[in-house]
């Protein structure tokens, strides 16, 4: 079976334009010669003939032109036989050898050395040489001119010289701005690539700042109201123990103990506020993985009446301790325990699951909610992306960074209307730093 015809190049298409207008030219020039000199009867209908024969051939190469392609683009030496034999036929039925179509030779020559190489342009002369000899052998004796066939032979080979020359200096001009256009469009695009890197990680550097000074601004407020409201409270437990070492009656002293109650309640609630508030460090040490879960889970109990939602989780018993910042794991697990929150109805359920193997834990923050769509899925974690209507995007955003800076990995599955699974795979030894090629690979 024949393989497929390779789609002709750029310089062959234009070539083949040229090659086109060329025919075109002679075959008018052609007419010209032949309808407006003394020629009549006979001989000039099958010289109108043999015009003919060569317009239907350069149309059909015209139309070839037009879709893209080259007509008989494989058999080159084919185009040049059937056009010596046509340029002989044409000067036999004209006036020999001295017959002004012996110059289409030349136009052939020309044509042959823009399109192809220079073997196949030598072998057109060759070919258009035989051509020439025979017209010359076919004549009767009184029109054989030595002279003329001696003199257009040479001409043309000086043509073939000339334009074989001059076509492979513009091939070669024109494959080296060919290159060069190339090396500039790979440039374009590896320089438009490096834009896109700059631009995202200057929004990603912009979101993590913008994150910082969000929590900066929030513990600052924290810290204030927990301090306006820590004054009046310490006041009135202090007046609530004073009135209870007196003598009361068990209704009273049962109100009073009720109350010092919910004042104890109220103090603790406002330790949690301000031990979340205070200045995140970032120091690495060995913290227990069930401590980071409570202190996240004693904050998220505060949202959205979240009571009786959270399933809290078994951890393993032979769990060791992880190396990294406990604030920013903190921040890391209340973030997704939000988000499965917010994903979920009022009567939704979220689970934590906890698993490790292989010097590697990893905790499943899992909602029955409303799943994450497909189109949707791939911009998760991208700053400023979000699908709450009062969200920030960046949650997922810093989540993502922290657990990376960790030496971990998060990821996700999820089924539209079937629920989200969030993982978190944490090492249980000192993480090694995480280049830029391999943060993107893990994603």
């Amino acid at each position: 079976m024949t393989p497929p015809l390779p789609p002709p190049s750029r310089w062959e298409l234009a070539a083949e334009t040229i090659a086109v207008k060329i025919r075109w030219f002679g075959l008018l020039i052609g007419y010209a010669v032949v309808n407006l000199g003394d020629h009549s009867g006979q001989r000039l209908a099958i010289l109108n003939a043999i015009l003919t024969l060569g317009a239907i051939y350069t149309l059909v190469d015209t139309l070839f032109s037009l879709r893209g392609r080259v007509f008989l683009g494989r058999e080159p030496l084919v185009i040049s036989a059937m056009e010596a034999l046509f340029i002989a036929l044409l000067c036999l039925c004209d006036t020999g050898l001295e017959s002004p179509f012996r110059y289409y030779y030349f136009l052939s020559l020309i044509c042959c050395a823009v399109r192809h190489s220079s073997h196949v342009t030598y072998a057109t002369c060759g070919l258009h040489c035989v051509s020439y000899g025979l017209l010359y052998l076919a004549l009767p004796t009184p029109g054989q001119r030595l002279f003329s066939l001696a003199s257009t032979l040479i001409m043309l080979g000086w043509v073939t010289w000339a334009s074989d020359a001059l076509a492979s200096l513009l091939k070669r001009v024109g494959d080296h701005l060919g290159h060069l256009n190339d090396r500039l469009q790979h440039q374009q695009a590896e320089l438009e690539h490096r834009i896109l890197e700059r631009t995202a990680e200057l929004q990603e550097a912009q979101a993590h700042v913008l994150h910082q000074e969000k929590m900066a601004a929030f513990g600052l407020l924290a810290a204030g109201i927990a301090h306006e409201v820590g004054n009046p409270l310490t006041s009135i437990s202090s007046l609530v123990q004073m009135v209870q070492r007196h003598e009361l009656d068990p209704y009273t002293e049962n109100k009073l103990a009720l109350v010092s109650g919910q004042l104890k309640r109220i103090q603790t609630i406002l330790r949690e506020l301000i031990e979340f508030s205070r200045p995140a460090s970032t120091q690495r040490g060995r913290v227990g993985l069930a401590d980071i879960l409570d202190e996240a889970l004693n904050i998220a109990k505060y949202y959205k009446r979240t009571h009786g939602r959270i399933a809290s989780p078994s951890l393993p018993s032979d769990l060791p301790p992880l190396v990294g910042v406990r604030d920013q794991l903190v921040q890391v697990f209340l973030n997704l325990i939000l988000n499965a929150i917010d994903a979920t109805e009022r009567d939704g359920k979220v689970e934590l699951g906890i698993s490790h193997a292989g010097g590697v834990v990893e905790v499943r923050v899992s909602d029955d909610g409303c799943g994450i769509a497909p189109d949707q899925a791939g911009r998760l974690f991208s700053p400023y992306f979000t699908t709450k209507k009062h969200g920030t995007g960046l949650g997922l955003f810093v989540t993502r960074r922290m657990v990376n800076d960790h030496g971990g990995a998060v990821s996700f599955d999820s089924v539209p209307g079937g629920g989200t699974t969030f993982r978190v795979r944490l090492p249980l030894s000192a993480p090694t730093p995480v280049s830029t090629a391999q943060e993107a690979h893990t994603w």
